[in-house]
């Protein structure tokens, strides 16, 4: 009977459970290339800091450069006067 419980408890934490979604666009870089095909595989390259530097990569491929929507800079630190 506590055979059964256990069971039954396990498979409803996996019921419960869903996989886990990989972050797509890199938030360091403003420039993502889309690659798409059967050939290359489908994939986004966020290492771009331009988008010319982007399409100067993307030559020979089916892919696409697009701005990073989840683009985050880095504040730049507030300058503290010496004392």
């Amino acid at each position: 009977m506590r055979l059964l419980g256990a069971l039954l408890l396990a498979l409803g934490v996996l019921w419960m459970t869903r996989p886990a979604s990989a972050q797509m666009y890199d938030p360091r870089y403003p420039v993502c290339m889309h690659v798409y095909g059967m050939l290359v595989g489908e994939r986004m390259d966020c290492v771009f800091t331009s988008l010319e530097q982007c399409q100067a990569g993307a030559v020979g491929l089916p892919a696409t450069c697009l701005v990073n929507p989840y683009y985050a800079p880095r504040s730049a630190r507030p300058h503290r006067p010496e004392r």
